[in-house]
């Protein structure tokens, strides 16, 4: 009997116990039985306020930012618009008005 890969680290070695499939490589378990939802994967950010944010908003800074390795600083409400959500301390990839491509920490940004 060939078991599946696991869905959250692709590892190959996956094993049974009882109904449920175990992955030694990250601790995943999962019914293969169960309808799986695409949701898993996604990432859930809030903004400062707490707010639901999605790929697409535009967002503005909440405070003053200097962008690290130059003399630039993202002044109180310059705005941005979210490309895709990312892991990491830098959660957001997004354009910022008049800097171009930059990524963000969604603790400093706020939904426009």
């Amino acid at each position: 009997m060939s078991l599946p890969n696991c869905p959250k680290c692709e590892s190959e070695y996956v094993y049974q116990d009882q109904e449920m499939l175990i992955c030694p490589e990250c601790a995943h378990e999962w019914n293969p039985n169960e309808v799986t939802e695409e949701e898993d994967d996604t990432l859930i950010l809030k903004d400062s306020n707490g707010t639901l944010l999605a790929e697409g908003d535009k967002v503005t800074l909440i405070k003053d930012l200097k962008v690290k390795g130059t003399s630039t600083v993202l002044k109180i409400g310059t705005k941005a618009t979210i490309k895709r959500f990312v892991d990491g301390d830098h959660d957001i990839d997004c354009k910022v008005d008049g800097a171009g491509d930059m990524m963000l920490k969604s603790a400093f940004v706020k939904k426009a």
